[in-house]
């Protein structure tokens, strides 16, 4: 049984795939979702709500103008930034209850400004050399049951 609690963010998601798939993934782990910015779809989408099928009931989403506004309502968490542009492999890092995992966008990935002012909390997951990236519910499955294996 998975205690531990984690936040998942997605700044701008595109596709309404993905959005289902990972609010499924929160929904069996415990996980927050939040969904920042402006959304490439409508949560009433036939394919958000077929992804997330009947999950949608048993995970907590919630929804922010921007990232600054989230970040001030929780001044005491980490927030890591998932990208392919930095060296900071995921798998070490000591994560913690409570930290927040934050997932750009499926094209363009999570703006180099946001980047640069957190570098030292930009992480990645390793690709074989020459690839552009991976799913994005996959990349959140991957670090989110990399910090529950690390929290027991």
């Amino acid at each position: 049984m998975i205690k531990s609690k984690f936040n998942i963010v997605l700044f701008e998601p595109e596709i309404p795939q993905n959005t289902g798939n990972i609010a499924r993934l929160c929904a069996c782990t415990g996980a927050r979702l939040f969904l920042v910015g402006k959304l490439g779809f409508s949560l009433s989408d036939k394919y958000v709500k077929r992804a997330g099928l009947d999950y949608w009931n048993s995970v907590e989403i919630l929804k922010y103008e921007n990232l600054d506004i989230l970040k001030s309502e929780f001044p005491e968490s980490t927030f890591y930034y998932l990208t392919t542009k930095s060296k900071n492999i995921y798998t070490e890092r000591e994560f913690k209850e409570g930290d927040f995992f934050i997932f750009g966008p499926e094209t363009r990935g999570i703006p180099e400004n946001i980047l640069n002012m957190n570098k030292d909390y930009s992480i990645t997951i390793p690709m074989k050399e020459g690839q552009r990236s991976l799913n994005l519910s996959n990349s959140v499955a991957i670090v989110l049951y990399e910090a529950i294996r690390q929290n027991g």
